[in-house]
C-alpha cells in the first residue's frame, strides 16, 4: 500500500491535491453531491471495503499508523492500492479542522442504492425498518447498530431523512451500516401514501410507532406472529406523520412506568427490534 507522508506545509499541499483536498473540512453534504462519503475510524473502514465500497484515499496521524498498522493493513486487505496520507498531529488538525485527533478517515465512493422492490425481494427478508425524517446522525447510527444486532434485515429511510453515510451516523453505528442492507423510500417528504402502499404490495404489515388512544402494546401477541413486518419509527419532538399512522395496520407503542411517555428513538428502536424479532 503506497504511504505518502505529509510535511509541516501539508495545508498548501491539500489545496493542490485532488484526493487530500476531499479531507480538508469538506461537509457531508458536498461530498454526497459529489458521489462520495467519508469513513471515520478503522472499524468503519474496514466494514466499508468488506461490503465492497470503492476506497479513494486514507488519511491518519503518524501516531496512529505506528499503533495500528495491522489494523490498517485488515481495513485495506480489499483493496492494498488505496494511498495512505500520514500527517503529524498538527497537520492532521489543520487539513480536517479536528481539535483532537480522533482516528483514521477514508475518503469513499458512494455505491449505487437498490429499489426497495430489490431490497426486500425474497423470503428471508422479514423484518424492516423505516426511519421517518430522523435527522439527528447519532441516533441514525445507533438504530443500525441496534438493527444488526436485533435480527432486522433491511432498513428504509425516507427522503428527508438524514444520510446514514454521513460520518457521524456511520461512525455511531460502528460500520454497521455497511452490513445491513438499506435504501430510501418514496420520493416525496409526504413518503407514507406510496410507500406504505409498496410495502403492502410486498407482503408486510406496517406497525407505527406512536402514542395514540388506539395503540397496542409492544408485546401484542399478533405483532409477534406477523410473517413480515415493517416498523415505522419518527423523529423525536413530532413523532410520525398522521398520514403514516393512518396508512399503518398497527398503532404501536411501548408500555411505560413511572409516567414517563416515551424513549429516545434510538432507544425505543432497540426495544422494538428484540420484542418483534422472528422466533
Amino acid at each position: 500500500m503506497p504511504i505518502i507522508r505529509l510535511g509541516q506545509a501539508s495545508g498548501e499541499e491539500a489545496e493542490r491535491d485532488g484526493e487530500l483536498s476531499l479531507f480538508t473540512r469538506t461537509a457531508d453534504v458536498e461530498l454526497r453531491e459529489r458521489g462520495l462519503f467519508i469513513g471515520e475510524s478503522l472499524k468503519v473502514i474496514e466494514r466499508a471495503m468488506a461490503a465492497g465500497a470503492t476506497s479513494r484515499a486514507m488519511l491518519l496521524s503518524e501516531k496512529l499508523l505506528e499503533e495500528t498498522m495491522p489494523a490498517i493493513e485488515r481495513a485495506l486487505a480489499a483493496d492494498a492500492s488505496t494511498p495512505i496520507y500520514v500527517a503529524p498531529k498538527a497537520v492532521f488538525k489543520e487539513i480536517t479542522g479536528y481539535q483532537v485527533v480522533r482516528s483514521a478517515l477514508a475518503i469513499f465512493e458512494r455505491p449505487a442504492l437498490p429499489s426497495v422492490a430489490e431490497l426486500l425481494a425474497g423470503t428471508k427478508t422479514r423484518r424492516v425498518a423505516v426511519l421517518e425524517d430522523i435527522g439527528n446522525s447519532t441516533n441514525i447510527g445507533a438504530i443500525f447498530r441496534s438493527a444488526a444486532a436485533l435480527g432486522v434485515d433491511a432498513v428504509l429511510v425516507t427522503p428527508s431523512c438524514h444520510d446514514p453515510l454521513f460520518r457521524r451516523a456511520a461512525r455511531v453505528s460502528m460500520g454497521t451500516v455497511f452490513q445491513v442492507p438499506w435504501t430510501r423510500i418514496g420520493n416525496v417528504r409526504a413518503w407514507a401514501g406510496e410507500g406504505i402502499a409498496l410495502l403492502h404490495d410486498l407482503g408486510f404489515k406496517v406497525a407505527a410507532m406512536a402514542l395514540s388512544d388506539d395503540s397496542i402494546p409492544l408485546d401484542d401477541e399478533g405483532l409477534r406472529t406477523c410473517e413480515k413486518l415493517a416498523i415505522v419509527l419518527g423523529t423525536e419532538g413530532e413523532g410520525l406523520a398522521q398520514a403514516t399512522i393512518d396508512a399503518s395496520d398497527y398503532t404501536v407503542k411501548i408500555p411505560m412506568a413511572h409516567d414517563v411517555d416515551s424513549l429516545n428513538v434510538a432507544a425505543a428502536s432497540a426495544v422494538a427490534f428484540w420484542e418483534l424479532r422472528v422466533r
